[in-house]
């Protein structure tokens, strides 16, 4: 089999000869993404993604059973997205800031979820409905555990942290924030932190370890 030129892959590496197994599904997810965000996800064929990569659409199905499938890796690399500028979220969390924090993810969750790439708008669509609750089912769970295992650890150093069932309440708290936020994408960021605080009993505002 021949391989694609520098020219006909997605990212334009450097030419070589063989590409090992990760490399070239990695290749394929990519190629994927970017014929989603730019054709839409119903638009694109498997023919489209081995075309745009220049090799034979058995290659394709060495690695993916079906479309469903490289979607569904598609998926992964945006959670991991997300996960990632979760990360960064939170490492430039002020400390005892809590409107702050509260304002900065809100303003993740939007950028982050409802960006408007063909892909997204492609999930939003009754006929990716299942594909979408995939989606969110995914970045909720994954907010949810690292908030707990760092933020709500953090706030618990200087304040009471005055509500039961912390997995089950958050879980809760941000898929009806993503839902309610997709409905409404023009309320303020002011009212949507004054409910997250209001749910989870916060004083919002700057606080230290002093005033406890």
């Amino acid at each position: 089999m021949q391989e694609p030129t520098a020219s006909a892959t997605v990212n334009h590496r450097s030419p070589r000869t063989v590409l090992d197994a990760t490399e070239r599904r990695q290749e394929i997810i990519e190629t994927a993404r970017a014929l989603y965000e730019e054709k839409g996800l119903a638009h694109t064929t498997i023919q489209d993604i081995t075309n745009r990569m220049g090799v034979a659409r058995s290659l394709f199905y060495h690695y993916f059973t079906d479309k469903d499938a490289v979607t569904t890796a598609v998926l992964d690399a945006y959670v991991e997205d997300y996960v990632e500028a979760l990360h960064y979220w939170n490492a430039n969390r002020r400390p005892g800031d809590i409107d702050h924090a509260l304002h900065t993810l809100v303003h993740l969750l939007r950028v982050a979820l409802f960006e408007n790439d063909a892909f997204r708008m492609a999930l939003a669509t009754h006929e990716n409905a299942g594909l979408y609750i995939e989606f969110i089912n995914r970045v909720t769970d994954q907010t949810t555990t690292y908030i707990i295992e760092t933020t709500v650890r953090d706030y618990s150093a200087m304040h009471e942290v005055r509500i039961e069932h912390l997995y089950e309440t958050f879980y809760v708290l941000i898929l009806g924030m993503i839902s309610y936020m997709r409905r409404h994408p023009d309320t303020p960021d002011d009212v949507i932190c004054d409910v997250i605080a209001q749910t989870l009993h916060m004083d919002r505002g700057k606080t230290t370890a002093s005033t406890r």
